[in-house]
């Protein structure tokens, strides 16, 4: 079911090793042209192209694209208590890991009434996308809305697709829980769509340009956040799921075929790779995985995504190679089974999860981590969601006259050194009589 690339034998520079790695470069290259096109659509026409758009893919007509209050209220009184109670859980733990993500303001004092601030400000308002195509995800609800919250962003708009079986409205179980965290602006709108609609508002519903957006999604959506980079920022582009498990001889090939599956199941273009240099718990992880995705629920979904191109067995000599070749891949979710693990070797990942009661769904749920996270290599230069996400460093400068005397020739020759006069004089000028 998962091909085999064979890499012993092979001294692979980081170049080598980023060619070889298994991508579904053809699908990205088909978002990207297709999600820009729908957004500057919704750009263009506002909720007539947002409401053609639900029809085409969702199968909805005649809905309520901005969410009425009394929906939000039905859907929390609804809710079942043990949903409830796992989301209340899963609150309490990422808002207190996203806490610890809130640098405190700090002051540099570089001389006497000389003066550096350094502050956080939050975003004034955000736009967070919540999945809702082939799953409903209310955990990505709290991994959105809670760094959000804690980082004090003021207004927070969310948008989630229109669900045929639900009449056009927004999943309940994730309206439930936007109104859990006491969000009330909630769109019914998916896709590319609603990346778009985020980013440059629709009038005709109320619906204001935000200034970031965030949120997991396919890779259309992960498509769209590019289409709209400089005009809103962006979280990184989390687009279909990513799992990579780094294994040796010591690692259960029934729990990594479970954690492969676990990944597999979200989407047909999921990856699921497993790295090792043991070619008996290879054979031993692929013997386990046909009945085992013959069992699943979505048995043919994960079939899809695990004889995908961007799915694999990878072969490799030794835990050095292993190491190498998951930095040169860079996964969303990285899994050490491991008899020695060493996650500060793995520089490049979304998140490291460690040892074998360390799953993939236990940050995807209740670890407290944010499930949020960078794929497509991206991991190598962009971080997970977090509260920083939502924050903006920014310097304050204070320098009283005395201080400033005691820099002003240095500033003086710097100006003239650059050909920028002016510069210069606007610091003599302050010290004319």
């Amino acid at each position: 079911m998962l091909r085999t690339i064979d890499l012993r034998g092979r001294a692979l520079s980081p170049a080598e090793l980023l060619a070889v790695v298994p991508r579904a470069g053809a699908a990205r290259e088909e978002a990207l042209s297709t999600a820009a096109r729908i957004v500057q659509d919704v750009a263009a026409r506002g909720e007539t192209a947002l409401r053609e758009q639900a029809e085409q893919f969702d199968g909805v007509t005649g809905h309520d694209v901005r969410v009425p209050t009394s929906h939000l209220d039905e859907a929390l009184g609804a809710l079942e208590p043990a949903v409830r109670a796992a989301l209340e859980e899963a609150i309490a733990r990422v808002r207190r890991a996203s806490a610890a993500q809130v640098p405190a303001p700090s002051v540099t004092e570089l001389g006497p009434g000389a003066r550096v601030i350094q502050r956080w400000q939050p975003v004034r308002r955000v736009g967070l996308y919540v999945p809702g195509g082939k799953a409903v995800y209310p955990s990505s609800v709290v991994m959105n809305v809670v760094p959000a919250q804690v980082a004090g962003v003021a207004e927070i708009a969310l948008a989630s697709p229109a669900q045929r079986e639900f009449g056009g409205r927004v999943h309940p179980v994730i309206l439930g829980a936007a109104k859990l965290l006491g969000v009330s602006e909630v769109y019914a709108m998916g896709g590319a769509g609603a990346i778009g609609a985020l980013a440059h508002g629709v009038a005709g519903l109320g619906l204001d340009p935000v200034d970031v957006v965030t949120g997991p999604g396919n890779n259309f959506v992960a498509a769209a956040k590019r289409a709209v980079a400089g005009v809103v920022g962006t979280d990184a582009e989390a687009g279909a799921t990513e799992i990579l498990i780094v294994a040796d001889d010591t690692a259960d090939p029934r729990l990594v075929a479970a954690d492969l599956i676990s990944q597999a199941e979200h989407d047909e273009q999921a990856s699921a790779v497993l790295v090792t240099a043991s070619e008996t718990l290879a054979e031993a992880v692929a013997d386990a995985l046909g009945p085992r995705v013959a069992a699943t629920h979505h048995a043919e979904r994960v079939a899809a995504a695990l004889r995908g191109p961007q799915s694999a067995i990878v072969l490799v000599d030794d835990l050095e190679a292993a190491t190498a070749f998951s930095n040169a891949y860079a996964p969303e979710h990285l899994e050490l089974h491991l008899a020695e693990p060493r996650a500060e070797d793995f520089v490049h990942a979304g998140a490291v999860f460690v040892g074998e009661s360390s799953p993939v769904s236990l940050g995807d749920y209740l670890a407290g981590s944010n499930h949020v996270l960078p794929t497509g290599g991206q991991a190598r230069y962009s971080a997970g969601l977090s509260a920083a996400t939502f924050l903006r460093p920014q310097q304050v400068i204070e320098y009283d006259r005395a201080a400033l005397a005691v820099v002003r020739e240095a500033i003086v020759t710097l100006a003239e050194a650059e050909a920028l006069p002016a510069h210069g004089d606007a610091i003599t000028v302050r010290f004319e009589s």
